[in-house]
């Protein structure tokens, strides 16, 4: 689903995010990115979803060669994979039910379709019965659910996490992990940029951690490995 291979990534200001990357993520896996902070962990996420480039080297996504791509068509390879991000990006003047709509009336998606598919990403996220409300009348945990059902109304092959849980309270996190779980269970491939611990370490998935822009561990059902 996911291939890097010999990837760096270096900025205008001369800082070099990644080096010498090379890693494979296959269809269906769920795989958390770990690492100290400005370790490179969002550059990694970004590259996959095409917010990056790389500098060098290759970024494969279903089959899409990332580096390569025209600007006139991202929004391919986006339909293939949803994001999720740590302060929600929800469009604060629609409600529920058009935050999630958007992603598919972008795309020019039939009317009919596209109710249908709404209110199915709803249920799954639980949250049918405020489609109708604003994001403001929403809690944190519920925004986030809002984010993540707009993330899947596509039926994407990937979804990219970036610190998902960051702002929700301890409770609220586990409740939005096992929604995680939920999606990765229907085949959806899982990539979770992470500083929770506690997660990590209690739902063991494949573990990448990234050192000063380097893979420093590849584990399958590995741990955390720093303090938090």
């Amino acid at each position: 689903m996911i291939e890097m291979q010999g990837v760096t990534k270096k900025y205008p200001n001369g800082v070099t995010a990644l080096s010498g990357i090379d890693v494979t993520i296959k269809q269906g896996e769920f795989v958390y990115i770990v690492g100290p902070s400005g370790a490179g962990k969002s550059t990694f996420i970004k590259l996959i979803y095409r917010e990056e480039k790389p500098t060098d080297g290759q970024v494969v996504v279903g089959g899409i060669n990332t580096a390569n791509l025209k600007q006139r068509s991202v929004p391919t390879l986006r339909r293939q994979v949803g994001v999720v991000f740590q302060d929600f990006k929800l469009l604060p003047l629609l409600n529920v039910y058009e935050n999630v709509a958007f992603a598919l009336e972008v795309i020019e998606e039939e009317p009919k379709v596209i109710r249908k598919r709404v209110m199915e990403v709803l249920d799954l996220v639980g949250l049918k019965h405020k489609a109708r409300m604003l994001p403001t009348e929403l809690s944190g945990g519920e925004q986030q659910r809002v984010a993540i059902a707009r993330s899947i109304v596509n039926n994407p092959k990937v979804v990219i996490a970036d610190e998902p849980t960051g702002n929700l309270d301890p409770d609220t996190s586990w409740d939005i992990m096992s929604l995680f779980e939920t999606i990765n269970e229907r085949g959806t491939t899982i990539v979770m940029a992470t500083h929770n611990k506690e997660i990590v370490n209690t739902i063991r998935r494949r573990v990448i951690a990234i050192e000063n822009g380097r893979i420093a561990r590849d584990e399958q059902r590995g741990d955390y490995g720093y303090e938090a």
